[in-house]
């Protein structure tokens, strides 16, 4: 538990410091070190509130809120997740399913990873019907995984300009820490025994650490661009690691 707990607090590091909660990298270092996998969601998701309330706190308080940017994503996702949160799943096709999506995102992040510190004020307004359909299908995704979904709306709104990039980390943080509590209801509903949590109360404590160091270093230290490349080569290493193990 000791080295599990502490790949959860750097995780928390890197991702709070872009405005992500983790959830994925914590799914997936959860099958690595074989926790049952009905219970891997409920862990994800719970980190990710902790790690990202500590974000949306730091970031409303800056002022970067930006209504009008959040809502469509979010009216769409929150259904979406809650209704992929009460899917059952095989443990085979989850892990696969988890492999795709780590993946997946740890590219997106690696591409995009130049656009966090993105000072333009240029920016385009996106349409309703595509806000809502991009929302909708990351919601389902993140509701099924068990993760926010952040990480893949922030480098989606980065390429499509849909606002400045201070706007788009507090818009996926929120984004995150809305979907996460979607998620965890949708996944209350198959009936896990939710007194086993307590057992990895470790985990909880060191991503609450994690994730107010993560927010200090993005504050007065490192630029964004930085711990974003260094969040993608994480994602990057686990999602190999995953692959091994799914494979071997």
């Amino acid at each position: 538990m000791f080295i599990l707990s502490f790949l959860f607090f750097l995780t928390a590091i890197l991702y709070s410091s872009v405005g992500f909660g983790g959830g994925s990298t914590y799914l997936a270092l959860l099958l690595i070190w074989g926790i049952p996998y009905q219970i891997f969601p409920v862990i994800a998701l719970c980190c990710n509130i902790i790690v990202v309330s500590g974000n949306c706190f730091n970031y409303a308080r800056s002022g970067n809120i930006n209504i009008k940017l959040l809502i469509p994503y979010l009216i769409s996702s929150i259904p979406f997740a809650f209704i992929g949160g009460s899917l059952q799943l095989n443990k085979d096709f989850f892990e696969i399913l988890l492999f795709i999506v780590l993946s997946l995102a740890g590219l997106s992040l690696l591409l995009k990873f130049k656009s966090f510190d993105d000072i333009s004020e240029t920016n385009k307004d996106i349409p309703k019907v595509v806000s809502l359909i991009i929302g909708g299908s990351i919601g389902f995704i993140s509701g099924v995984v068990g993760i926010g979904g952040g990480i893949f709306l922030s480098p989606i709104l980065l390429l499509i300009k849909a606002g400045r990039a201070k706007d788009i980390a507090t818009t996926a943080s929120i984004f995150i820490l809305i979907n996460s509590i979607a998620g965890l209801f949708g996944q209350s509903t198959k009936g896990f025994i939710f007194n086993d949590i307590y057992n990895y109360w470790p985990l909880f404590l060191l991503v609450l650490i994690g994730g107010q160091l993560g927010n200090f270093l993005n504050i007065k230290i490192l630029p964004s661009r930085i711990m974003a490349l260094l969040t993608a080569g994480l994602v990057i290493f686990v999602s190999v690691r995953m692959g091994f193990k799914i494979l071997l």
